[in-house]
């Protein structure tokens, strides 16, 4: 297996939108990759190309140029897919099964049958806190235990890489704090994870690179604690520091010892949130200066 889970090389995806109308690029020379076993979260404006991206590694478009792959395998392959769970951001279920059959029915599609599958359903059902509701039928779920549902059909087949699209929208906090929480078991499992969300704050507890897309572009992309530290400032965190130390805290914390403790130093950190409204709202702004000239 490889190291590199995802791998999108110059990828690029351009639409025709019919007689009449012009081509459209929605993914504009995009390269980035997946370590194994990281939480990796893609993050942009609607109509980024984030989901595109996603959809072309999946299989479901075709590139126009470039490549993507998957464990070193060619995505567009479908035996790429069988390391793969997906939970799109909407996803369908038959709502008159319950959550256990949902669970079995999509084991089996994976081709797995027998005591392996109920054993494996079973567990995953615990996993996601729907245990007590196995038997209950999906149309009386909630927006977060179809979610949580769709968690345990992506994970069944034992991936090695989650794609999760948007797996917290319309769900409450304490469902989404589920989520989150399934998200950091899967990390501990060695899973791989892709991830989009609008919730910024979330990802920014659960991933290790993020990668900022806008306007069919990738503007950012690296580790998460690089890309929301303040490069030109240091921040000192004293503990038990009196007032005279902090009124003079560069001299004083080398030439008084005992006057405070220095516990840690550093670069101190924006939110992603305002990292991720600042670089894309710089992108808006050259491309409608590339626009106008």
């Amino acid at each position: 297996m490889s190291d590199t889970a995802v791998v999108i090389e110059n990828l690029t995806k351009v639409f025709n939108r019919g007689v009449g109308h012009k081509l459209f690029t929605a993914v504009k020379d995009v390269s980035f990759s997946v370590k194994a076993g990281e939480v990796y979260g893609l993050i942009g404006p609607n109509g980024s190309g984030k989901s595109t991206t996603m959809k072309v590694l999946l299989g479901l478009l075709a590139p126009t140029h470039g490549k993507t792959s998957i464990f070193g395998m060619d995505s567009q392959l479908v035996e790429s897919r069988r390391a793969v769970g997906f939970l799109p951001e909407n996803p369908y279920f038959y709502k008159h099964l319950t959550g256990m059959e949902t669970v079995l029915f999509f084991g089996k599609l994976c081709g797995m049958s027998g005591k392996k599958l109920h054993d494996q359903a079973k567990e995953l059902l615990k996993l996601t806190g729907m245990e007590g509701a196995a038997d209950r039928r999906l149309g009386g779920y909630s927006k977060g235990m179809l979610q949580r549902i769709g968690l345990a059909q992506a994970l069944v087949h034992e991936p090695q890489l989650l794609v999760l699209d948007e797996p917290t929208a319309g769900v409450d906090p304490a469902g989404s704090r589920r989520i989150r929480d399934l998200i950091l078991d899967c990390k501990a499992r060695g899973i791989t994870v892709l991830v989009t969300s609008h919730l910024l704050e979330q990802l920014q507890e659960v991933c290790d690179r993020i990668g900022i897309m806008s306007q069919g572009q990738m503007v950012s992309e690296g580790p998460i604690e690089d890309l929301i530290s303040v490069e030109n400032q240091t921040e000192f965190v004293l503990e038990n520091a009196t007032p005279e130390l902090l009124q003079q805290i560069r001299d004083l914390v080398a030439s008084k010892p005992g006057s405070g403790t220095l516990l840690s130093m550093g670069h101190p950190h924006t939110t992603l949130e305002r990292m991720f409204l600042k670089v894309t709202e710089e992108d808006e702004r050259l491309e409608a200066t590339r626009t106008k000239t």
